[in-house]
């Protein structure tokens, strides 16, 4: 292969500059090509495909920073679909007069549906991203394990049914098929500084501080948040008891005056209902937006627990106004990634070339942990990530990393973080926040976005 091209697709995460810089470097090594599609999929869509050369003269071009947040090629929820005929056969005549021997796409789940497509006419690889870190198995048996309800149209609604033993029997976390995800870290980051920050507030003025984080089918989030030492986690996986929830939350209240409580954007009630389902619409990839799970809960901790405690305790007029919730939102995924991400990412990238260039299609590049406890270079076919219908579902946080008496990870659930944490963060990532936030230049000096070089240097076919 000469001429390979990347493009990154679905929602931005901090670690897909860091993934394109580690496919360049080793597109430099191996005298490759390496082209960037503007917009990810929808870039096939259109007639001039814009695009962007990412190494020419084998030099990186100067945008294309691993420390830097989203994605100086952009990022779009559109997919290429071999349900539509049309739309694919103009997209892979476009590859053609693009004259690309190979395609890298970054994403995650809904990007791998996206070039399964793709695959079948040009080798098309994944190197994985998202902040979820869904995308994957615990056990390579998983996808036997789903389950189409009774009366759901194809593409409806599945369940899992639950691993044996596994309240009793932890996962082997070395039979994990792809450990982590880049995007992860940083998210993680993000939620467990905002759990803190939140904490001095929730105890100096004796209140009930929830924190919704992203996560829509799988915890993976919330759970990594417990290193911001939150009082109560809530996972997607696991259905809320309201009996157990207030009497829980009332304990820790009684005991320290405030309590901290991290939840899923995706947790459902005791019947399985999305309680943070307020919207019906789906986003451009046909996910259900889901939008005010904490203010739900805090509704049913209200009627729950009532005013007097926190008349009593609290100095506090009402329930209402003891509790109050926060969203950390999308900034779960944007800014500078953290140090493990940059590595992962920048590993993944260059391994997912390697993968191109060996012949490989249609696989995913992937980390698995040792048995020494270090994450090593692996990959994995496509196939093998699918149900018996050929449906892709999101990793969901295995029944042993979570304690569902005490609202709260397990110490296995710890032991799955610690390879992930123990050496995240970098000396970099302090040096950078210590000599840029309060440059003195900062306030007067406007934003200077990165698109500005990268348009100079798009290119165009009907150029």
């Amino acid at each position: 292969m000469d001429r390979v091209a990347v493009l990154t697709a679905g929602g931005d995460t901090p670690a897909l500059n860091a993934t394109l810089h580690g496919i360049a470097t080793e597109a430099n090594r191996q005298d490759v090509d390496l082209i960037g599609l503007i917009g990810g999929f929808q870039a096939l869509f259109l007639d001039d495909v814009p695009h962007i050369e990412l190494n020419p003269a084998r030099t990186i071009i100067p945008e294309l920073d691993p420390t830097r947040g989203g994605s100086i090629i952009g990022c779009s929820r559109h997919y290429v679909s071999d349900e539509q005929p049309r739309q694919l056969d103009d997209a892979l005549a476009r590859i053609s007069r693009l004259d690309i021997d190979g395609l890298i796409c970054v994403g995650g789940d809904g990007t791998l549906n996206g070039l399964q497509s793709l695959a079948a006419a040009v080798p098309c690889v994944l190197s994985p991203k998202t902040i979820d870190n869904d995308l994957g198995l615990n056990e390579a048996v998983d996808p036997e394990r789903w389950q189409q309800l009774p009366g759901s149209s194809t593409g409806g609604a599945y369940t899992m049914i639950p691993r044996a033993h596994a309240a009793i029997e932890p996962l082997d976390l070395t039979g994990i098929i792809n450990y982590v995800n880049p995007g992860y870290s940083t998210a993680v980051f993000v939620a467990a500084e905002e759990i803190s920050r939140v904490r001095t507030t929730a105890e100096t003025h004796r209140r009930i501080a929830i924190v919704e984080v992203m996560g829509r089918h799988s915890g993976f989030i919330a759970l990594g948040s417990s290193y911001g030492q939150p009082d109560i986690v809530l996972l997607p996986e696991s259905p809320l008891d309201i009996g157990l929830l207030t009497d829980r939350t009332l304990e820790i209240y009684e005991q320290q005056s405030h309590v901290v409580l991290v939840c899923g954007e995706g947790i459902v009630g005791s019947e399985g209902e999305q309680l943070g389902d307020s919207q019906q619409a789906t986003d451009p990839s046909g996910n259900i937006i889901l939008d005010g799970a904490a203010e739900r809960l805090k509704g049913l901790l209200a009627g729950a627990i009532g005013d007097a405690v926190f008349r009593d305790i609290g100095g506090h007029d009402s329930a209402d106004a003891a509790i109050f919730t926060r969203k950390v939102g999308h900034t779960q995924r944007g800014g500078r990634p953290i140090h493990a991400d940059r590595y992962y990412a920048a590993q993944l990238g260059a391994h997912a070339l390697q993968m191109l260039l060996g012949g490989g299609s249609n696989e995913v590049a992937s980390l698995q942990l040792t048995a020494d406890g270090q994450l090593e270079l692996s990959s994995h076919t496509a196939a093998s990530l699918r149900d018996p219908s050929g449906a892709i579902h999101p990793r969901h946080v295995d029944p042993s990393f979570y304690d569902p008496e005490m609202l709260h990870i397990s110490a296995h659930g710890a032991a799955y973080l610690h390879p992930i944490f123990d050496s995240a963060l970098g000396a970099d990532d302090f040096e950078y926040l210590r000599g840029s936030l309060f440059d003195r230049g900062n306030p007067t000096t406007p934003y200077s976005s990165v698109w500005s070089g990268i348009k100079h240097k798009t290119r165009f076919l009907t150029e």
